[in-house]
């Protein structure tokens, strides 16, 4: 039951929003179609949820203005039964994720600014924060980047260093853990971006040689090549929509198959998939998603989940594996301003 289970984050009436906590959804995987069992964690704003890589365990950020993480054990029902919640010492933290071995967990605290570091025991559990690592600066969008905003924190599944995307300096620094300490530890210099990017999430190729950046506030994506050393390398930059209107991208993630590049554009309320077999990622399609705010999407399987947070849905495609391109398979699931799909 467990691999068809699928977990849903939002924003609750804490944030403004109109979910309840964390929902459960039962996963078909022939078909994709998905069976909602309701709010099964009553915790405010869990905007964006990770899993532990070996442990039964989920972890949520609950963004609010004293940013805290919820973690919970993981029942075979999708169930969910409080472990705990942590302070990230930040405001709004809005993404999470688990280091490869399962030993830490970072926090990146957008309206703070900052990342967090929490250990992990052998049962996947948080301790108290090991470190906070504040960013200064800003960039040239008084209203967006009148401060450091970290969006993003991505673990090397190698032996690379943690990229950390921050949307307000324009900037991805990368940090290296002392997992005995739990501290991090800056590798100079910083990768900027061009000014007013606005960058907000990144996705690594399968090879660990490419990466792409999505940018917010330009609606680009910039690809890069990483080096052996975790350097890396900007190769140029392309539109993340073809359509007119304002675009502001969210979510990007690589196909399984290292074959293509997939953009969500709020906004327009598109997925835009890219080809990546040249030197810059090429527009092959860009699928309405019937929505006009895909905050968040996954892949799972042959198919692809696109959360509409102000449409309260969940939209499920059938993506077609010689094209990479989706298309929308059954009906929207409801659930109240979903913003992260978790299988």
């Amino acid at each position: 039951m467990t691999g068809t289970i699928v977990h849903i984050g939002g924003y609750t009436a804490r944030s403004g929003g109109r979910g309840e906590g964390i929902v459960a959804a039962r996963r078909d995987p022939e078909s994709g179609q998905l069976t909602l069992l309701g709010t099964v964690a009553s915790t405010p704003s869990p905007s964006f949820l990770a899993r532990h890589p070996t442990r039964p365990v989920l972890y949520a950020v609950n963004e609010l203005p004293e940013g805290q993480v919820s973690a919970f054990d993981v029942g075979p029902d999708g169930g969910l039964s409080p472990l705990g919640v942590w302070s990230t010492g930040g405001a709004e933290p809005a993404h999470l994720a688990v280091a490869p071995d399962g030993g830490h967990l970072f926090v990146a605290n957008y309206g703070g600014g900052s990342v967090a570091v929490l250990p992990l025991d052998g049962r996947g559990v948080p301790g108290e924060r090991t470190d906070l690592v504040i960013h200064q600066g800003h960039g040239p969008d008084p209203e967006r980047q009148e401060q450091a905003h970290c969006h993003m924190v991505s673990p090397d599944p190698g032996t690379g260093p943690l990229l950390v995307v921050d949307l307000g300096t324009d900037s991805i620094y990368r940090y290296d853990l002392d997992a005995a300490s739990g501290r991090l530890t800056p590798r100079a210099p910083r990768v900027r971006t061009a000014p007013g990017t606005g960058p907000r999430h990144l996705a690594r190729h399968p090879d660990g040689r490419r990466c792409w950046l999505a940018g917010e506030l330009d609606a680009t994506v910039t690809a890069y090549e990483v080096t052996a050393e975790g350097v890396l390398h900007q190769r140029g930059r392309v539109d993340a929509s073809a359509r007119a209107g304002h675009v502001q991208p969210s979510e990007i993630t690589v196909g399984p198959d290292g074959r293509f590049l997939y953009v969500g554009n709020r906004g327009v309320g598109t997925v835009a998939v890219f080809a990546l077999d040249g030197d810059l990622p090429q527009l092959v399609d860009e699928v309405d998603t019937g929505g006009e705010w895909p905050r968040h999407f996954t892949l799972s399987g042959r198919h692809l989940y696109v959360a509409d947070e102000r449409a309260d849905m969940i939209r499920v495609f059938w993506v077609d594996p010689d094209s990479g391109v989706p298309s929308p398979a059954g009906e929207p699931v409801s659930t109240g301003s979903p913003t992260c799909v978790l299988p």
